[in-house]
């Protein structure tokens, strides 16, 4: 058994003086290793990771599209927001309506809006119809959504003569209860109101089905099919717009037989009134 001299105590402290540093190098480099290892496994991921120098995929705009944004940070860009994104308390949000929505409400100059009513309210158009498609074009480059179809919006007599009479069928289906049997418009609920179709045009009557503005329920091509929309068309323009009294002979609003029928019931019950007292006199 050895004697614990002075010497080997004071060995002892020294060589633990000098291995407690040793220690702390040790974990220094371990940590210094661990991040030189994280920064180089980060560096090769950014290097070669699918998608990390990804493109954009974003197509860039048509020509009209671009006109359209213009004429958009003009004139709209104050209440629905950069990109269309929509302003709170001012504009809804435009992205996924499509150029359909835009061609019913630019092109009968409900948009731009000039005060906040319980609807907007149709005038003169503020842009002319190139520009109106141009703004379309802008609005649907952005989000998609319905768009009016290229081509004829009315159908071909000649490969289906029955369109007038089915259009007619689906008109008073869907359309009779907000406006009117004879096209004339009605009022709803809040202020609001159904227009009157006498004056729309194609477009207008073929986009508002599509996007359903204001009240209007939404028909789309699951509900009321391109076919049957043109036909609807084609009985509008013709039927309601040309034939200025649908209802029978005489202009009493256009409201229909049924309002026609009683006016000339009332007016018949007092002429055989008047008719027998005036016999009853004579007699």
């Amino acid at each position: 058994m050895t004697s614990d001299t002075p010497a080997k105590r004071r060995f002892r402290v020294f060589r633990r003086r000098r291995t407690a540093p040793s220690k702390t190098r040790r974990r220094i480099g371990a940590a210094v290793r661990m991040v030189a290892a994280l920064a180089l496994a980060g560096g090769i991921y950014t290097a070669f990771a699918p998608g990390a120098f990804a493109e954009d995929t974003t197509p860039p705009l048509s020509a009209a599209a671009q006109q359209g944004q213009a004429l958009y940070n003009t004139s709209c860009i104050s209440c629905h927001g950069r990109n269309a994104q929509g302003v709170t308390g001012r504009g809804p949000s435009l992205v996924g309506v499509g150029s359909a929505a835009v061609e019913f409400q630019v092109g009968t100059g409900r948009m731009p809006l000039t005060r906040q009513e319980a609807q907007a309210q149709e005038k003169p158009p503020v842009f002319n119809q190139d520009q109106t498609a141009q703004i379309g074009q802008y609005i649907q480059a952005l989000g998609g959504g319905p768009q009016v179809p290229d081509g004829p919006l009315t159908a071909d007599m000649a490969q289906n003569p029955e369109a007038l009479a089915k259009g007619g069928q689906l008109f008073r289906l869907n359309c009779t209860s907000c406006h009117g049997y004879g096209g004339g418009g009605g009022a709803l609920s809040s202020g609001k109101g159904a227009p009157s179709l006498f004056n729309a045009s194609q477009k207008t009557i073929y986009s508002a089905m599509l996007t359903g503005p204001q009240n209007m329920p939404v028909f789309g091509d699951n509900e009321l099919t391109p076919d049957q929309k043109r036909e609807i068309v084609t009985y509008v323009t013709t039927q309601i717009q040309q034939n200025k009294d649908p209802g029978g002979l005489f202009n009493l609003g256009r409201f229909g037989p049924v309002t026609e029928g009683l006016a000339i019931f009332v007016i018949g019950i007092t002429i055989l009134v008047f008719a027998a007292l005036w016999i009853a006199g004579k007699s």
